[in-house]
C-alpha cells in the first residue's frame, strides 16, 4: 500500500465490536474506511464472549435503568444512547437476519447461541460499504500535533486519514490481543488515562476443597461477605465452584467491591446454599430425613438434605461424622451441626484473579477527555475513541457490549 493507496477518510485501529461498528458505519456514510487488525482474524474477543454464545446486550427498555448500570459515567452517555440506543442496536442486528432472544436478568442472545454469527453480521456491515481491512498488521504509533492526528506507524509502513478512531478494547483477555496498547498511545499523546484494574472477575479463596467441586454450581444461594469480621453485603444469585475458587454472575458482578474490601482486612465469605428456608425450619426438615432413614448410612443420603453437589462439600467439610455413619448414631448436636453448615460454608477470599481470566476490565481514557456526543477526543480534533478504551465500570449482563454498539456507531456516524 503505497502512494495514494495508503491515504484514507477514515482509519479504525481494532477489528473488535466497536471497531467493526465504527468502520460500517463510517462506511455507510460513504467514507473510505480502513480497518487495521494486528490479529489474523476480526472479533477475537467476541468470538469468545459469553462462553462462546455472546451475551449481545441487555434488554432493560427504561433507558434512565439501562444507564444508572454504568455509575459515573451515566451523565456522559444519555447523548450517545439517544442516538444509539438498546433499540437501535436490537433493530440493526434483527434487520440483518441476526434473530435475539431473552434469558435472566435481562440479557440478550442469538438464538442460535453462537457468538460466531455476531461476528458475521458485524463483518457483512462492513462488506456493504467495502471497508477495506487489514489483517496482521500491528499499529505502533500513533503521531498527532498541535490538536490533529497526522498518521499511523504500522509493520507494513505508515498509513494517513482525515479521521482515526481508536478501537483497541481494553485489558481483559490479553490472549485475544486486548493488551492495553490503546492507553499507551492515549497518555502518549497527552490524555489522562486511569489505570485499569480487572472489575468482573471470579474470586480466589484460600480453602482448596473448591478444586474437589470444581464444575459445581448453587443456584439461588446467598453468599454474605465480610471484612475484618464486619458484614458488607449480601448478594443472592448462581455461584461456580471452580478450582481456584468462585465464579458465576453473582460472584463476577461482586467483584469490584470485595477488591476495596480486601484493603479493609481479612475477607470471607458465607454461602447460604437455601436462603429462602430458616434455619428452624430447615432443622425440621433434616430432622424429618433422619428419621426416615435410621438404618441408612449417612454418605447415601446426604444428598437427600444438600443440593447437587454440595452433598461433597458436607461430606468434606463436616469432621464430626464419617460418611459411614449410621443416620441413627448421629447426635442432636452434630445434626445442628451439619444444619449449621449448609447455611454458612465458610469461605477466604484471597484475591480476586487477574486479567486472563477478566470479563471485564475497568481504566481507560477519563471521560471529560472525549465529547461524547461524538466520542470525539477534545484535544485532537480528527480523533474519536470507542468501546472498552473510555473508563467506564459496568457489571456483566451485555452491558460492555451495548457501549460498544453505541459508542461505535456514534464514532463511525462522526469520523
Amino acid at each position: 500500500m503505497t502512494g495514494h493507496k495508503n491515504i484514507f477518510d477514515v482509519i479504525v485501529i481494532g477489528g473488535g465490536a466497536s471497531g467493526m461498528m465504527a468502520a460500517g458505519r463510517a462506511a455507510e456514510r460513504g467514507k473510505r474506511v480502513l480497518l487495521l487488525e494486528k490479529n489474523r482474524t476480526l472479533g477475537k474477543k467476541l468470538s469468545i464472549s459469553g462462553g462462546g454464545r455472546c451475551n449481545i446486550m441487555n434488554a432493560e427498555s427504561n433507558e434512565d435503568i439501562l444507564l444508572s448500570h454504568y455509575g459515573k459515567a451515566k451523565p456522559f452517555l444519555h447523548s450517545p444512547f439517544s442516538k444509539f440506543g438498546m433499540k437501535n442496536a436490537v433493530s440493526f442486528f434483527e434487520s440483518r437476519g441476526l434473530k435475539l432472544k431473552v434469558e435472566g436478568q435481562k440479557r440478550l442472545f442469538p438464538e442460535t447461541d453462537n457468538a460466531n454469527d455476531v461476528v458475521w453480521t458485524l463483518k457483512g456491515y462492513m462488506a456493504e460499504g467495502k471497508v477495506e481491512v487489514g489483517l496482521g498488521i500491528a499499529v505502533h504509533k500513533v503521531f498527532g500535533s498541535s490538536g490533529h492526528i497526522e498518521k499511523v506507524a504500522t509493520d507494513k509502513g505508515d498509513f494517513f486519514a482525515k479521521s482515526y478512531i481508536l478501537a483497541t478494547g481494553g485489558a481483559s483477555h490479553p490472549e485475544t490481543g486486548s493488551t492495553s496498547d490503546g492507553f499507551t498511545w492515549l497518555e502518549d499523546l497527552g490524555h489522562k488515562v486511569g489505570k485499569p484494574t480487572p472489575t468482573i472477575v471470579p474470586l480466589r479463596t484460600k480453602e482448596t476443597w473448591v478444586k474437589k467441586i470444581s464444575g459445581t454450581s448453587l443456584s439461588g444461594a446467598k453468599i454474605t461477605f465480610f471484612a475484618g469480621g464486619v458484614k458488607k453485603m449480601s448478594r443472592t444469585g448462581n455461584v461456580l465452584f471452580t478450582h481456584f475458587g468462585i465464579s458465576g454472575p453473582v460472584i463476577l458482578n461482586s467483584a469490584g467491591k470485595v477488591a476495596d474490601f480486601l484493603h479493609e482486612g481479612v475477607v470471607t465469605a458465607h454461602i447460604d446454599a437455601f436462603p429462602a428456608t430458616d434455619i428452624g425450619t430447615f432443622d425440621r426438615t433434616v430432622r424429618q430425613v433422619f428419621d426416615s432413614n435410621k438404618n441408612k448410612l449417612f454418605k447415601n443420603i446426604a444428598k437427600q438434605i444438600a443440593p447437587a453437589g454440595i452433598r461433597d462439600v458436607l461430606l468434606l467439610l463436616q469432621n464430626d461424622v464419617s460418611p459411614e455413619t449410621k443416620v441413627h448414631s448421629i447426635t442432636k448436636e452434630q445434626r445442628r451441626k451439619i444444619v449449621n453448615l449448609l447455611k454458612n460454608i465458610p469461605l477466604t477470599i484471597t484475591g480476586l484473579m487477574g486479567f486472563d481470566r477478566a470479563v471485564v476490565a475497568d481504566g481507560g481514557l477519563i471521560l471529560t477527555e472525549v465529547d461524547t456526543r461524538t466520542m470525539r477526543s477534545n484535544r485532537y480534533d480528527n480523533l474519536f475513541v470507542t468501546g472498552d478504551l473510555l473508563h467506564i465500570n459496568r457489571p456483566s449482563g451485555g452491558y460492555s457490549l451495548q457501549l460498544c454498539w453505541t459508542t461505535g456507531y456514534v464514532a463511525g456516524s462522526y469520523a
